[in-house]
């Protein structure tokens, strides 16, 4: 192979990752990360506070089903917080370097003004550097952008990257760059997923999750 092939070559594949880097194609987002260990004790469940835990949480076939209803308590009796069920991921808590939130999501048909995955910490007065919303069958960044449409009832692959000296959070569906912008600061943070209401919230909130990972940039 000559210098002229190679070089064609070379910006080929450059061409190629930007390309697919801006939305243009699947990428292998966990590339240069490591897995960290997960088992049940980094699994916290929030769930309301005056209902058993098997009422808003079940873990079967690897599927963690997560629900809340809008007229249900918060998670602690002196939280002012609205209702939520949520995996809050423990012994992970992180203020530097790059970290990567992956799994598979669901959410059911009709659940609509919540946060379904979060990072935790910020500048105040913001609690969070990210949120992502359902809203309608639309997933969004916050209240904007959408960065998917028609959400209901299928399985997605979610990939959430953190870059903390950066400033910047990554967000990918199905290998699919669909957010690249600032974080909001903070000095510590963890990730979470499940259900969690907000403004506008529908009666019944429900989300389902499997093959979580928690990963660092090596």
């Amino acid at each position: 192979m000559n210098s002229r092939t190679c070089l064609v070559t070379y910006i080929s594949f450059v061409f190629l990752f930007v390309y697919k880097a801006m939305g243009g194609g699947p990428i292998n987002t966990t590339t240069g990360f490591v897995a960290q260990p997960l088992d049940q004790s980094n699994f916290h469940i929030q769930k309301p506070y005056n209902v058993p835990l098997n009422q808003r949480y079940s873990f079967s076939n690897g599927v963690h089903k997560l629900w809340v209803l809008k007229t249900d308590k918060p998670h602690s009796k002196n939280s002012k917080t609205l209702p939520r069920t949520e995996i809050r991921f423990q012994g992970y808590d992180y203020s530097s370097g790059v970290w990567q939130f992956e799994a598979y999501g669901y959410v059911h048909h009709g659940t609509s003004g919540v946060c379904i995955m979060q990072i935790f910490g910020s500048k105040p007065p913001s609690a969070t550097t990210t949120m992502l919303r359902v809203d309608h069958n639309k997933l969004t960044y916050y209240r904007n952008p959408v960065i998917f449409s028609n959400i209901y009832d299928k399985w997605f692959r979610l990939n959430v990257i953190h870059d903390v000296e950066g400033n910047n959070v990554q967000v990918y569906i199905d290998g699919v760059l669909k957010y690249d912008g600032p974080g909001r600061g903070g000095r510590s943070h963890y990730f979470k997923c499940g259900v969690y209401s907000q403004q506008d919230a529908s009666f019944h909130m429900e989300s389902h999750w499997k093959d979580i990972k928690v990963l660092k940039k090596a």
